[in-house]
C-alpha cells in the first residue's frame, strides 16, 4: 500500500508567525494533535514543520514560557522536516518514521506540496480494520464450508 492510500487528506494548517495560543485554539477546534506548518508566498502549499500537543505543552506550558512571546514557527526546531511521499511504500514511510522516532509525518506530492498526514494511530486503526477482515474470513469459512457440502 502507497502512504497516500493511507494518510489522512484533510489536514489542519497554521502560518509560522500564528502564536501559540492560535495554535492551541485550531487543536482544540478541530479536535487535532498536530498542526502543519506551512510556507508562505510561493511556498504556500509546502509543510515547513510542523507542531504538536506535546511540543505546547513540554516546550511552553511545562517550561512556564510567555504564550504571548512565540509563534508557532518558533517550536519546530528541525532545520529540515522530516516527510513521506504519497509514493512511497507505507512499509518505507512506517521505518522512515521508527528511524527517526516521529509518530506523525507530513505526506507530500512529489511538487512538494502537503498533500495529507500519516499518524501512527491511523495505521493501528487501518491495520485493526484489516485484523477485522481477516477474523471475519475465519468465522465465517466453516460455515461456507458446510453449505458447499449440503
Amino acid at each position: 500500500m502507497k502512504t497516500g492510500q493511507a494518510c489522512i487528506r484533510s489536514v489542519v494548517c497554521i502560518e509560522a508567525e500564528a502564536s501559540i495560543r492560535e495554535a492551541a485554539r485550531l487543536m482544540r477546534e478541530h479536535h487535532v494533535g498536530d498542526l502543519v506548518i506551512l510556507g508562505s508566498g510561493r511556498d504556500h502549499q509546502r509543510p515547513m514543520g510542523i507542531i504538536t500537543d506535546r511540543d505546547l505543552t513540554v516546550e511552553v506550558i511545562a517550561m512556564d514560557v510567555d504564550m504571548d512571546s512565540v509563534s508557532a514557527g518558533d517550536l519546530f526546531a528541525s532545520p529540515k522536516l522530516i516527510t513521506a511521499s504519497v509514493d512511497d511504500e507505507l512499509e518505507e514511510t512506517l521505518e522512515m518514521m521508527c528511524r527517526h522516532g516521529i509518530r506523525r509525518v507530513p505526506v507530500v506530492e512529489n511538487n512538494g506540496r502537503l498533500a495529507g498526514i500519516l499518524a501512527l494511530d491511523d495505521v493501528v486503526e487501518l491495520l485493526a480494520e484489516q485484523l477485522s477482515m481477516v477474523v471475519g474470513v475465519i468465522t465465517r469459512q466453516p460455515g461456507v464450508e458446510a453449505r458447499r457440502r449440503a
